[in-house]
């Protein structure tokens, strides 16, 4: 790694453990209910997860957790709802990496800074993609996928959940590597995209295999493949990228939890202690496996190098494929 790829890496992590470090006034906190603010639609991947660790941390902390569906604009709407708000403990994000990690990328106005004005708090659950196709299409591989949209050049769509998301910068790269040509339509979360491939709206999409998998196993939508870089546990049936020509391809999902930054020390460290106490308790992590999600939890430093690390390797997709910032 180069000179001022380092230098850039140490000036995110030092400013995003600074927002940690500040006088602690958590002693009465919390007193009330707390906001758990989540920036995609009921039902959305994120919503399901979140509201899997909402219960047990409200009991943890003494206070109702109150989710918010604070939707808009691929999930930055609500992100910076959090951004702006006091940093008193009383309002969180939860949120997948769109918003924190190429937001700023492809946004013109952003109107928040996910270094400057949020503070991470723990990396909560990590899924492999799936890439599912409408069966009409009559392609059962990924060669077969690549054939069908290079005889149909341009005639294809495929669904997303915003300019940014994983969702839309796993199809990116992926055409990239395919060489083909795709009309991006983005929605405004999963299951949109699931009745959009249904009436054939949209041909394809990738998705976090939990929102499409009841519709993958009626046969009402075919999955080609996996984004890990080996097959995935929970679908030890589909083949990877990897296998099937496309050598390191790789675009996971993950989600998190943060806090406005300033948010106290205190606060934000007892948040992620028992965040990561929920999320590998064998209750969750298995409901998170039924979900085809995997419980991470990380400390705040985990999570902000995280960040970085993925704006650093989704800075080259979005170069490579020219992705224009709206």
């Amino acid at each position: 790694m180069n000179g001022p790829v380092v230098a850039a890496r140490r000036r995110f992590l030092a400013g995003a453990v600074a927002t940690l470090a500040l006088p602690a006034y958590a002693d009465t906190w919390p007193s009330h209910p707390i906001k758990l603010v989540v920036p995609f639609p009921p039902g959305s991947s994120p919503d399901v997860i979140a509201r899997m660790v909402a219960d047990p941390l409200g009991a943890a902390l003494g206070q109702a957790i109150v989710i918010d569906n604070r939707v808009g604009a691929g999930g930055n709407i609500g992100t910076a709802a959090v951004a702006q708000a006091a940093p008193d403990g009383y309002t969180l994000l939860f949120t997948i990496q769109g918003p924190l990690v190429t937001a700023p990328m492809l946004t013109r106005h952003l109107n928040y800074d996910p270094v400057k004005d949020l503070a991470p708090v723990s990396l909560v659950a990590t899924s492999p993609n799936v890439l599912v196709v409408d069966p009409k299409l009559g392609t059962d591989t990924l060669a077969d996928f690549v054939r069908v949209a290079k005889q149909k050049k341009g005639q294809l769509n495929y669904g997303s959940i915003g300019v940014g998301s994983a969702s839309h910068l796993a199809m990116e790269l992926f055409k990239t590597r395919a060489g083909i040509e795709l009309l991006h339509v983005p929605y405004q979360g999963f299951p949109q995209i699931v009745s959009a491939i249904l009436t054939s709206e949209v041909q394809a999409a990738f998705m976090v295999p939990g929102i499409a998998i009841g519709q993958m196993r009626a046969g009402k939508l075919k999955a080609l493949g996996v984004t890990t870089l080996g097959r995935a546990s929970a679908l030890p049936e589909l083949p990877s990228f990897v296998e099937q020509g496309y050598a390191g391809f790789e675009a996971i999902s993950w989600q998190a939890v943060l806090a406005p930054a300033k948010t106290p020390t205190a606060i934000v460290e007892r948040v992620s202690r028992e965040l990561v106490r929920i999320v590998k308790s064998d209750d969750v992590r298995n409901r998170m496996l039924g979900q085809y999600f995997s419980a991470s939890g990380t400390a705040p430093e985990g999570l902000a190098s995280l960040m970085l690390t993925e704006r650093e390797r989704w800075a080259k997709v979005i170069k490579a494929a020219g992705v224009q910032p709206a």
